[in-house]
This record gives C-alpha cells, structure tokens and sequence, in this order.
C-alpha cells in the first residue's frame, strides 16, 4: 500500500458508492472483511481511481454527482404495476416537459409531480431537478423518454434516453396448467448412431418426441453457447466465446435442407467426412469435440458452397438482418480467429477499427459461412422445439445461460466497453470448493451495462429464447451481485459487486414473457434469502436440489417443506449421478483430484452421515427398506421430490440410465475429463438416443415418478 493510500472509512464510503461491498459472510458463519488493496484493484477495473487519498476523494465526489450530471437517467426500467418518477435535471429555472415515446408509435405525455429538492451547482451551472410521474399500466417494451427543456433565453433543447416497461411478474407453471416434470441432459454426451461423435440437434429432436410422449414438459439441456470456431474447443458449456450465439457443433450436417438435393458426387463427400467420427459413438471414450468439429466442418463448407434456392437465400437474408450487427461482428470474429488464431494483431482489438473495416472486406465469404452456420442451427433448433410442442410439451426445450463468457472470446472482442478490466468472476469459498472459484471470465462493468441500456443483455436472451419454452439462468445471483477476484489474487480475496438486479431481471423477464417462456434461476450456495423472495414476487422459479435441501440439525427436509416456486431435482451436474454420490464418489474423486480442504477421512465420514440420513429419510416415508437395491433407492429419491410442491421437477437422463460419473468437477481443469463424458449405464456401456425408449431402467423410474407426482397432486 502506498504511504498516501486512502484511509478505510473513505474507502468505503467510496466502494458502496461504486456498489463494491467490503465485507461478506462467509459459508462457515463468519464476517470476512475486504482488504484495502483488494477494494481499490477493483474499483480500478471500474474506471475509479482510489489508488491514494486525494484521488479518492475527488471519486467519491465524482459519484455522488453522477445523477446531477445526467439531463435524463442513461437508462429506465420501471414494473407495469405500479406508478413510478423519473428525474430530470435541467438548468434552475428553465421549463420541461417530458413524454415517453412508445417503441410502437405514438406517445404518452407524463405529468409533472412535486419535487422540493434544492438546487445544486454542476460544473458552474445552478441545477434544478423536475420529476415526472410515469402511471401504472404502461405498455410493454423498450421506449424512449423525452425531455423537452426550454431554456431563459426561448431556446430549446431535447434529450432523450431509453426507458423500459417490464411486467411485474410471469406467470408459473402451475398458473400455465402444466403438470410441470421434464429431463435433464448434456446434450454433448447424449448421441446416436448418426451422430458425428458428439450429441447434437437432431437427438435433441429424438429427445423431445420421445420423453413428450412420456409426459414431460420439457427438456432442460446445457447452454449451447458458441465455442471457438477453429482450433481446440473449450470443453465447458459454461465458458463460451459468445453467449448470444450458438455453438454450430449441434449442427446435424445430413438435416441442412440443401443436401436432399446435391448431386451424388456431392452428397458423398458430406457422407465420407462424418464416416470415421460416427465410429466414436458406441465408444465409452473421452468426447473430442476438436475431431467432431472437424469432421463436420468439412461438410458443412461443401453444403455451404453449393448454395442455396432464392427463397431459401432469402430466408437467410432475413435471419442476418434480424441478427444485425452481433451477427456481422461475431461472424468477423470467426474469420478472424481462423486467419490469426486466439491472438489478434494489435490494429485489430475490436470491430471499430479501421484494420477491422478492411478485414470486413477481405473475409466476406468466410463471414458469409458463419453467419450461416448461425442461420442452420437456428433452423435446426427451431426444428426441435416444433417437434417438442407438437409430441405434447408445454415448454419444449429448456436452455441454459452461462453466468459468463472466455477472456478472448468474441463478447469480448465485439463490445470491450461493456467489461470491466483486470478481474475475473468467480465464487468466494463455500462447503463443496473450500478455496473458492475462478471462473476466469470477465464481468460486464454494471456502469457500463447501465449506459447501454442493457443492450448485451437483452440481445442474448432474445436470441436464446426464440425457440425455446423455458431458461435457466446458472448462477443467477450474478445478476444482483458477482465475486470479482482482481487478476493474481487467489479466488478466496475477491469482493463482492452489486448490479441494479431491478433493471437486469426487468430486462430479463420482458424477453421471457415475449417468448412465453419460464425461468429458473440457479440459486445454490451463498445467496441472501431476500434474493429467494424477490425472485418468488416476480415469478422467476428457484432450484432445489435434494442433496442440499436440509434442516439445521442436518436430516434432509421433508418433501413438503421444500419450496413450491422451484426446479426440484435429486442432483447437479456439478455432483455424481445418485448411484455415484450414494457410492460416496464424489469424496474419492476430490481426494484423489487434491480439491479437499479438509482430511478426507472426516469428508468421508460426513458424506457417510449424509447418506445414512437420507436412507432413513426415504424409510420414514416408506420408499425403501433395508434390502432395497440400488436402482430402488434411485427410484425412492426421485418418488420423495415427486410428493413436493416444486412447480417444476426433473429427472436426470444419467440417473434414469445408471450412470456413475459426475460431467464435471468444480475446481478442476485437466486433472479431469469434465464436459467429455458420453452418457454411459452403471457397467459403463454407452447408451444411445435410440436405445432409450427401450431402456428398462429409464423406463421404470419415469413411470414411478410420474405415478407418484400424479398422486400427490390428485
């Protein structure tokens, strides 16, 4: 710290104005307070010096001027319920009126309401601030404000600024008139016989006839998010270039419209790329996502260059321009990562500059192609989701967003401005990752966020949402506060930092309720209760997870005590299947993996304690007896969430079939095959789509649980 560091009540003072907290609870029950250098890294990263005392001051100066500042608020997002302000700052004296001008025509003129508060001088000008009364029961949708200030001298001057209505709350599941079960599935390690090595659009289609048949809602699948276009691909689903955009790795190369109609020359040579990688999928093998890209973008270049009808390319068109400028850029980003790899000249560090604009030029095919790639999976999916509803799902697919995106990725690279700098998000340390997390993803800078009127934001779960029923959004305390860890620091000297949840989740549920769809938040570990109640007030579904689902005194709640406006599941990908996890599992990997902050022998005995209460658990309610086999147990478990009053309940596809390996392990990075695991059976012979619907095991544990959900809801 340097000899003229900020003293560390102004400190403070300084990172709540910047909503930056200084302390937290930790999970074990105690305060841990911020360190100085800590608090002033990350105020750093959002443009605010507090490096010593007089820069400080001037900062928090600075903040407690920011509304002043503004004529108008960068951005307003107001409930449809209620009656809200807006305030306007203009010169003393002058004259205003202020109208919302509605995103469908027309305009709504807003009265003015009484606002006493004096006068203040902003950069030598005497200030006057005017409020607005906006009603309840404006309409949906994003509009703009107008402030129309005239000033002593009869000049006039118009501001405008983005002003959002977002509904109050969204309708559950249950208020749908839905029954409200489903799957669960990575749909990566999910394949068929004519899969090219990894699960893709077309078993997902298989997926959602099949188990809508069955009865389910839905089907919740791992984000698709976009990986890297060449090269090696991250193998996380939750560490994507781009959340907005699909990964074209789903694409099922044989269903592109266009193949039905090649020549047989052609034809084959589609047929010929995908011949070695098929041979993978009855392999319990590591998935290797680089060989199946490969593969497949062999094809797809010959698919893409023998073109397209009119009507077909006028479609296309149509999709590019609805995409708009996200699509152009993300699809340059893939050009150029395939020109320069991970690393892009320096002329190059966003799409603004001029290198980038010749770029644009040169590499107008290969835009060309990404952008349609974009264009199929879209198709594809859409395509799923027909097949989902028409087999008699009320939701169809249910996708996942990742909390965040790779450093280098196209986000990144497209928007710079929108992420703070120098620290990464991640997870403070919490009963299953003692050392905590590093998810080593850039956070969008809440201030930033703010001035694009949540542009990313909207952007993404508009186009995630256009062909699905539901989302999942992990870690969705990362839309109130996120662990930001400055860059060197391990995961455990982080901070927490606040973002307007008000305007993000507003954000959030206009999209979702203008695709009819539901939403979970991921709301596990370290979340503070009032969280879990405002999410319930605006109709944003939580996660209950059986094996966290306890009393203080450590036995397992009973079924009725879990909560109704939840996802209820016996399990996480972040844990074994329950036939690994009742095996005690997920100790040994941890031990042999080194992620145990505690000696094994006391985890292991907890984990034995764990799994003797939630035997006597299951017998209490007269699911199990002593000589119940492991299968029966599974079955148990899945019977006991059915008699709750969770709206959504789900079952894990790796349950139904015996699976016993976790598809990933927190904390871990090589030292694991996370992400690469096929879906495999308890004697680790792999299960295909097609050997699905007659699975015996899968079979039987869909038919008790949806026996026992029928009954305790008669």
């Amino acid at each position: 710290m340097k000899e003229n560091a900020p003293e560390r009540t102004l400190l403070c003072e300084l990172a709540d104005a910047w909503g930056v907290a200084t302390e937290y609870w930790g999970f074990d029950g105690n305060k841990v307070m911020v360190s100085d250098l800590t608090l002033i890294r990350i105020l750093a990263s959002l443009g605010v010096d507090a490096s010593n005392e007089p820069s400080a001051r001037r900062a928090l100066e600075e903040a407690r001027m920011r509304p002043w500042r503004e004529t108008l608020p960068a951005c307003t997002v107001v409930r449809d319920d209620r009656e809200s302000r807006v305030a306007v700052h203009l010169p003393h004296g002058a004259g205003v009126t202020v109208e919302v001008e509605l995103e469908n025509g027309g305009a709504r003129a807003l009265a003015q309401g009484e606002d006493f508060t004096p006068p203040r001088e902003v950069s030598g000008v005497l200030t006057g601030q005017a409020s607005f009364v906006v009603p309840a029961r404006m309409p949906l949708g994003y509009h703009m404000l107008r402030a129309r200030i005239t000033l002593d001298d009869g000049s006039t001057e118009v501001h405008g600024a983005p002003f959002v209505v977002v509904p109050q709350r969204l309708a559950s599941p249950a208020e749908r008139g839905m029954t409200g079960w489903g799957m669960t599935a990575q749909l990566y390690s999910v394949r068929s016989r004519r899969s090219w090595g990894v699960g893709d659009t077309a078993d997902l289609k298989e997926m959602c006839s099949l188990f809508g048949a069955m009865g389910a809602d839905f089907i919740l699948i791992n984000p698709l998010h976009a990986a890297e276009p060449v090269g090696h691909i991250t193998p996380s689903p939750y560490l994507p270039v781009t959340r907005r955009f699909f990964n074209p790795l789903y694409i099922r190369p044989e269903d592109v419209h266009e193949v039905a109609y090649m020549p047989a020359a052609q034809r084959a040579l589609v047929t010929w790329a995908g011949e070695e990688i098929k041979e993978t999928d009855v392999l319990n093998e590591v998935i290797d996502r680089d060989s199946s890209w490969e593969a497949k973008l062999q094809a797809l270049e010959v698919i893409f260059a023998f073109g397209r009808s009119k009507a077909r390319q006028r479609d296309f068109e149509r999709f590019r321009a609805t995409e708009g400028q996200g699509l152009e850029d993300f699809a340059l980003w893939c050009a150029l990562r395939e020109r320069y790899g991970e690393d892009f000249p320096e002329e190059l560090s966003s799409p603004a500059t001029p290198h980038s604009a010749l770029q644009r030029l040169e590499l107008a095919e290969r835009i060309d192609f990404f952008a349609w790639l974009q264009w199929i999976v879209d198709t594809q999916l859409e395509d799923a989701q027909r097949e989902a509803l028409d087999s008699g799902m009320a939701l169809g697919i249910f996708h996942d967003l990742a909390v965040g995106v790779h450093s280098k990725g196209a986000d990144v690279w497209s928007n710079p401005g929108i992420f703070a700098s120098g620290v990464t998000v991640g997870a403070p340390p919490d009963v299953y990752n003692q050392h905590g997390q590093n998810w080593s993803q850039p956070p969008w800078s809440p201030v930033a966020l703010r001035e694009s009127a949540y542009a990313p934001l909207r952007n993404l779960v508009h186009t995630v949402l256009r062909h699905a029923g539901g989302l999942r959004v992990d870690h969705v305390m990362g839309l109130f506060r996120q662990w930001w860890i400055p860059a060197g620091n391990p995961p455990s000297e982080g901070a927490y930092v606040r973002f307007d949840h008000e305007a993000a989740v507003g954000i959030l549920m206009l999209e979702a309720y203008r695709a009819g769809a539901v939403v979970v938040g991921e709301d596990l570990g370290n979340v503070e209760p009032w969280v879990r109640d405002y999410m319930r007030e605006r109709g944003i579904l939580g996660t209950s997870v059986l094996w966290f689902e306890a009393y203080d005194d450590g036995t397992f709640k009973q079924p009725w005590d879990l909560r109704r406006e939840t996802l209820v599941t016996v399990d996480t990908h972040d844990l074994p299947p329950v036939a690994g996890y009742l095996a005690g599992e997920h100790v040994d990997l941890r031990d042999r993996l080194g992620v145990l902050a505690e000696p094994v022998e006391k985890v292991r005995a907890d984990a034995e304690l764990e799994r003797q209460r939630m035997m006597s658990r299951l017998a209490e309610h007269g699911l199990i007896d002593e000589n119940s086999s492991e299968r029966e147990i599974i079955e148990a478990m899945h019977r006991y969430i059915a008699r709750s009053p969770g709206e959504l309940l789900a079952i894990a596809l790796v349950d139904a079939v015996g699976e016993r390996r976790a598809q990933n392990q927190p904390g871990t990075d090589e030292e694991y095959p996370n992400w690469r695991l096929p879906l495999a059976d308890g004697s680790e012979q792999v299960v295909l789509v097609e050997d699905l619907k007659g699975n015996p095991r899968l079979r039987s544990l869909v038919t008790a649980f949806v026996s026992e959900l029928h009954t305790a809801r008669q």
